[in-house]
């Protein structure tokens, strides 16, 4: 016998996915967070767990109680007539509408309210575990939650639940360090507010469970809750249940070798039939999967591959074998011309200037050149992230890494775009 506990991240019921073709706008709903929901309820039941704990900002916005209402009262009551506990903390978009929520649905626990540490005890199977939540106590917290806190253990396992900016100083949104959670004295921590999965295990249960489903392009691969199985006073198991019906994909196909632009459609289904193979007969297939699809390799057809994708292919590219609906987001063409970058630096023209500073970026990281184009680069990036028309998003300043990639794939095309204009008058 084992305790079983779902561990729910970010999902912002109200909220709609971003980046849909005009095929899919009318099924907006049919992707987003509310049947994300209802596949978690559904999931929850079939597998018979104890408890469905969430990480807060269950609901987007204010504006959005009576949608909330409806989505996660039939949810919780639906649970809690097969006898499952669902307990669930406060974040950053719900600290106002959240308590308002609870008090209509009494079979939902909030945990923390007010900012205040709070533990409850979940049983099942002979298992015991502690819960432990705080809740914002309004849509900004500058100071770490875990500031001055002495936990003192309950029976089992001891797990926080908690919405938080890790390793953030300076954050609005509660910020907390690596470090105050390790030394904290807890087993685990189930965090809410990152929207990217981190990948937890038994033996290291501490990270941002991500968000129910993706809701825009940046949040690729797999998003669903965590099982965590309790057995032996113990946490054993760790296991993820991808429920997402929209999922974000990324793809790099390689136009080495093709004679004519065409080609490039066989080997990107080539691609999809591949990924879909790896989805089909899942327990909870995706309903559409949006593709940001890069071609690479060396390649003089690569801007015109890209242009044989019209709005309508890009819309519904492919259906899967579980009738899964594909579509292109972004597609970008970042091949490399087919002559060496090594023989086109020599030239004294801008594709030999462009090439040259290409074969920089290859160079070790400590090259004194390396590193003064990447210092040049993020400055002008850096500023790009103080204009006010981005004060809104929370834009972080671009590390080393990010920076070369960025230069590489801009680069690349520019010089596809130099190389192919010459040819043409040529």
């Amino acid at each position: 016998m084992t305790l079983r506990i779902l561990a729910v991240g970010d999902m912002h019921l109200g909220r709609r996915p971003s980046r849909l073709p005009s095929a899919l706008a009318d099924r907006a709903r049919a992707l987003g967070p509310a049947e994300a929901w209802a596949r978690v309820v559904e999931a929850a039941i079939e597998e018979k767990v104890d408890a469905v704990a969430m990480a807060g900002d269950l609901v987007e916005r204010e504006n959005d109680f009576f949608e909330a209402y409806r989505e996660l009262h039939q949810g919780v009551e639906r649970l809690a007539g097969e006898g499952i506990r669902v307990l669930g903390v406060g974040g950053n978009h719900d600290a106002g509408v959240l308590p308002r929520l609870a008090k209509q649905i009494p079979a939902f626990e909030v945990l923390g309210t007010g900012g205040a540490w709070e533990s409850r005890e979940l049983t099942g199977g002979g298992e015991v575990a502690t819960l432990w939540g705080w809740s914002f106590p309004g849509p900004r917290v500058t100071r770490s939650p875990l500031a001055g806190v002495d936990f003192e253990r309950g029976p089992g396992p001891n797990l926080g639940l908690l919405h938080c900016d890790r390793d953030q100083t300076g954050s609005p949104y509660a910020p907390v360090s690596s470090r105050a959670l390790e030394d904290a004295g807890l087993d685990g921590w189930l965090l809410g507010h990152f929207h990217r999965p981190d990948a937890l295990t038994a033996r290291h249960l501490s990270g941002y469970l991500g968000s129910v489903t993706g809701l825009d392009p940046g949040e690729t691969d797999a998003h669903g809750p965590w099982l965590i199985t309790v057995d032996g006073g113990r946490i054993r198991d760790v296991d993820q249940w991808v429920v997402a019906p929209l999922r974000w994909e990324r793809l790099e196909v390689d136009l080495v070798g093709i004679t004519e632009p065409e080609e490039a459609r066989s080997r990107l289904l080539d691609h999809m039939r591949k990924l879909d193979s790896g989805m089909v007969g899942g327990r909870w297939p995706a309903k559409a999967v949006g593709l940001r699809v890069y071609f690479t390799g060396r390649s003089r057809f690569g801007e015109a591959a890209a242009a044989l994708f019209s709005g309508e292919d890009r819309d519904h590219v492919h259906t899967g074998e579980g009738e899964t609906h594909y579509f292109i987001e972004r597609l970008e063409a970042v091949t490399r011309p087919e002559i060496l970058l090594e023989t086109l630096a020599k030239r004294n023209d801008p594709p030999g200037l462009l090439a040259r500073r290409l074969l920089l970026l290859d160079r070790p990281v400590e090259n004194p050149e390396r590193q003064k184009l990447l210092a040049e680069a993020r400055r002008n990036l850096e500023a790009e992230t103080r204009n006010p028309r981005w004060s809104s998003l929370r834009v972080e300043p671009p590390d080393e890494e990010v920076t070369a990639e960025w230069l590489r794939r801009s680069g690349m095309q520019l010089l596809d775009r130099l190389m192919a204009q010459q040819e043409g008058g040529s």
